[in-house]
């Protein structure tokens, strides 16, 4: 029996198995993309996305998300066109990842650190606001003014009463 616990498996998560879904068709898509990259969870309501970009500045790096669609670009300087290289064993490519987000994923930042770009994504939680509803009646007649007749018998008058 193959049982796997995820972020999404929380009622919580009720119309995100898209998201998920999306995330598995990434892991499993075996194609040699570059840069490679991982997924993780923090916490319990973030994401970071960790790509190996190694011999990249901040500068040769792009993040944009438009549509729900993150996009990570770069492309490495050619500044040093005079150079004879004897052996050429680092690429000096540029590349471009894309990711798809759910709705109500946004990025809270990245991170260039030793060669790896940290994005952090955070699930917003929507406030619950309690509201009340105010219930109408929907007869025409309701919307009179209400009078409730009174007629006091004789056996509780009220000035007669001992207390």
């Amino acid at each position: 029996m193959n049982t796997r616990v995820t972020f999404f498996d929380s009622p919580l998560f009720l119309g995100f198995d898209h998201f998920e879904k999306t995330f598995d068709r990434l892991r499993k898509s075996g194609n040699e993309g570059y840069p490679p990259y991982n997924i993780e969870q923090i916490g319990d309501n973030g994401l970071r996305i960790t790509l190996a970009v190694a011999g990249f500045s901040m500068d040769d790096l792009d993040v944009e998300i438009e549509h729900n669609q993150l996009t990570v670009r770069g492309k490495q300087s050619d500044e040093d066109d005079d150079r004879i290289f004897l052996h050429r064993g680092i690429a000096g490519r540029q590349f471009q990842r894309s990711f798809v987000l759910a709705d109500g994923i946004e990025i809270k930042d990245a991170e260039l650190n030793n060669g790896l770009l940290h994005i952090n994504l955070i699930r917003l939680i929507p406030e619950s606001t309690a509201q009340k509803i105010r219930i109408k009646s929907g007869s025409v007649s309701d919307n009179a003014p209400k009078a409730i007749d009174y007629k006091p018998d004789s056996t509780s008058d009220s000035r007669t009463k001992d207390t």
